[in-house]
Formats: C-alpha cells, structure tokens, sequence
C-alpha cells in the first residue's frame, strides 16, 4: 500500500509555471505507475499525464503535452509535474495516483489507480 501527498499548488497568473510534487510513503514506490489528474468544479475527472514505475515511458493528455511535463524520483519516492504556460482553463484540483506496475490497461483511465492523494488547488488567474 502507499499513501501520497501532493504539495506545490497555489494562485499563479496565467503564463506562469508551477511545480507539483507528490511524495509517496512506503518502499515500494518503484513498484507503481504514477500519475496527475484534475478536476475543476462541475467537471469530471481529468487524464493529465502519467509515468511507468520505470520512467522509461510518459504519456499526456493531448491537450497539454507541449506544456506540462512529468517526472519522477525513485529514490526520494516523489513524482512532479512541471506545468508551464498556465491558462485559466489550468484552474483545478490536482491529484496525484498510483497503479501497481502490473495494472494492464490505458493509463489515462481514473479507475485504473488504486491510490490517490487528498489534492492540490491550482489557480491562474486572467
């Protein structure tokens, strides 16, 4: 099992960049795919980006792939998500997850990752 914390939102104006973090507790978090969603108010869930246990592979949401990036380190058992040129549209509840790396299936899928962490507000402002 792990349990994650997301830190790292907060208010920025539009074109500014923010920097998720999501630290994972236990000793196992090579064992997992990671990965960001958000969800604004009256919306659904959102795919934003994912990582294999690995590294090795990166998928995004067509959307936001030339602004936002992920990535992660296994020794300090943290994942982050690099997002530039904010937009307005940016503004959400970001949540980290995690999948066991033997979880076949699209990883853009909410209901394939069994943990999630509480969320971050991020914010651009106009």
């Amino acid at each position: 099992q792990v349990q994650l914390v997301e830190s790292g939102g907060g208010l920025v104006q539009a074109g500014g960049s923010l920097r998720l973090s999501c630290a994972a507790s236990g000793r196992t978090f090579s064992s997992y795919d990671m990965g960001w969603f958000r969800q604004a108010p009256g919306n659904e869930r959102e795919f934003v980006a994912a990582l294999s246990w690995s590294g090795g592979n990166t998928y995004y949401a067509d959307s936001l792939k030339d602004r936002f990036a992920i990535s992660r380190d296994n020794a300090k058992n943290t994942v982050f998500l690099q997002m530039n040129s904010l937009k307005p549209e940016d503004t959400a509840v970001y949540y980290c997850a995690a999948r066991n790396k033997y979880t076949m299936g699209s990883h853009s899928y909410w209901h394939h990752y069994s943990y999630w962490g509480q969320g971050t507000q991020v914010t651009v402002s106009s």
